[in-house]
């Protein structure tokens, strides 16, 4: 009964959103974290400070795993994170669930391709991706640049275009660094 209700809540929040602009952006600071992560189905602790040293990365918010859009989403970057990969990006999404939940996403919908991370409502807040109902987060995809600063940024409770948008972001930001 739990489940249903805050599936409920979850949804009506989503269709009572209208779509959020990001308001980090480009060549604003991004926030630093250090998290709990999973990738695999192994926990561990992202820094985004260490993986920034590796190449950009795409830092993409959702709001809740297993559901619906969310976990096509997901499988939308894992199915392209190769792709990610031949430009030097690391992908990782940042979710408000707890770290059990995001260990099984991250085999699941993940498809041990790419890490999740726990994202706590003071870093939801410092990315602006604050979705009306507290504790969970909007859909929202950054690409930072290894010096730390936001390279690109797109919002929209549509997950549809979020995986081409960070891509082309990602292609540009290489094809300016040659």
């Amino acid at each position: 009964m739990r489940r249903i209700a805050s599936c409920f809540i979850l949804m009506f929040g989503l269709l009572a959103t209208p779509p959020a602009l990001a308001t980090l952006r480009p060549n604003a600071k991004a926030p630093d974290f250090t998290t709990q992560a999973a990738l695999a189905g192994k926990p561990f602790q992202f820094s985004l400070a260490k993986a920034l040293k590796k190449g950009p990365v795409v830092l993409y918010f959702f709001p809740k795993a297993f559901t619906k859009g969310c976990t096509l989403e997901s499988n939308q970057f894992a199915e392209a994170t190769d792709e990610f990969g031949k430009y030097g990006a690391t992908v990782v999404g940042m979710s408000a669930d707890n770290i059990a939940t995001l260990t099984k996403f991250s085999t699941t919908e993940c498809r041990s391709k790419f890490a999740v991370a726990m994202a706590s409502p003071a870093m939801i807040k410092a990315y602006d991706a604050v979705m009306p109902i507290v504790g969970l987060s909007n859909r929202t995809s950054y690409v930072i640049a290894p010096n730390g600063t936001i390279a690109y940024a797109y919002s929209s409770m549509d997950y549809r275009d979020h995986v081409k948008n960070t891509l082309d972001a990602v292609k540009a930001w290489k094809a300016a660094k040659r």
